[in-house]
């Protein structure tokens, strides 16, 4: 058995993908993952589905806090995988950059004091992933989504909402960082 995870990290609605392979035959599937989010917005904060799990975030009063909470939290939903996929940085972003730099040098930090093999995805080879295409839109990816699942999240999760948002667009990502991990290692864990 070997189980991988996908992470896409972030300060408001970190998402991850955790895969269990039973054995070496197994496919990668939305029906063999199991994701976890968290999420700022109450009504969010709920299972949906069989695997799908999403949870508040936990009261913090510093960044610093903040930034342990939200790691804790993804290394504990972790903790039983052989190896994890974390999307990297997006070179054009703007914005809380370097917060988001400090939140992921945390969870780094944990997962190495674990001895949890790492691979850092660029976010363009997980767009390709999934789309063909590395410049490839929220929209692009929940279609890719959809069209390979037969899964319409964004209507369970989110059906008032045009736009791919969170939570719906995280999941979609770790599901395919996961999905990387997955084509990258094979049976070799």
């Amino acid at each position: 058995m070997k189980i991988i995870a996908g992470i896409d990290y972030s300060l408001t609605c970190p998402a991850i993908c955790v895969f269990a392979s039973y054995n070496d035959d197994d496919d990668f599937s939305f029906g063999g993952c199991s994701f976890y989010y968290l999420t700022e917005v109450k009504r969010h904060a709920k299972t949906y589905r069989s695997n799908i799990f999403g949870q508040g975030f936990i009261d913090w009063d510093t960044q610093e806090q903040r930034y342990e909470s939200i790691a804790d939290w993804a290394e504990e939903k972790t903790l039983a995988c052989d190896q994890i996929a974390l999307e990297g940085y997006a070179f054009n972003a703007t914005g809380r950059v370097f917060q988001i730099a400090e939140n992921t040098g945390v969870l780094k930090y944990k997962l190495w004091k674990r001895g949890k093999p790492l691979e850092v995805v660029p976010p363009t080879t997980v767009k390709k992933l999934a789309t063909g295409k590395g410049n490839a839109s929220k929209d692009d990816m929940y279609k890719s989504f959809f069209m390979e699942t037969g899964v319409d999240i964004q209507r369970l999760m989110t059906p008032n909402k045009k736009a791919i948002g969170s939570p719906v667009g995280d999941i979609v990502d770790s599901y395919y960082i996961c999905k990387h991990l997955f084509g990258t290692i094979g049976a070799t864990v």
